[in-house]
């Protein structure tokens, strides 16, 4: 991952509303949410919600499903591993059994 993709994707999560979005769409994975299901659960109105959304989804870091009459919004798995390796790359400057602590948290996953 280029720096700026990761720029794009830290600055995506930056707001409580996309970052909380992001994390029950990673909860809800691989099946997804409608939106309709994100829309209640943010308690913001449809187009309010419909901007977080798109900033989610040009970062790359949601894509969108259509399912019948439903369109199904589900998480970038990829996105997310390339960011998490990005920030760990050079994780405690290349000290594996630093990094082991959290690399153990990780694998519950």
């Amino acid at each position: 991952m280029e720096t700026d993709a990761a720029l794009s994707i830290l600055t995506a999560l930056a707001h409580p509303t996309r970052l909380s979005t992001f994390r029950l769409l990673v909860q809800h994975e691989p099946e997804g949410l409608s939106t309709g299901q994100l829309v209640e659960s943010s308690g913001l109105s449809q187009s309010t919600f419909s901007t977080h959304l798109a900033v989610l989804v040009k970062a790359g870091l949601v894509v969108p499903e259509k399912r019948g009459r439903q369109q199904i919004q589900r998480v970038n798995i990829d996105a997310l591993r390339s960011l998490m390796l990005f920030l760990a790359k050079d994780c405690c400057g290349g000290r594996a059994d630093l990094c082991e602590p959290l690399l153990a948290e990780l694998v519950w996953c």
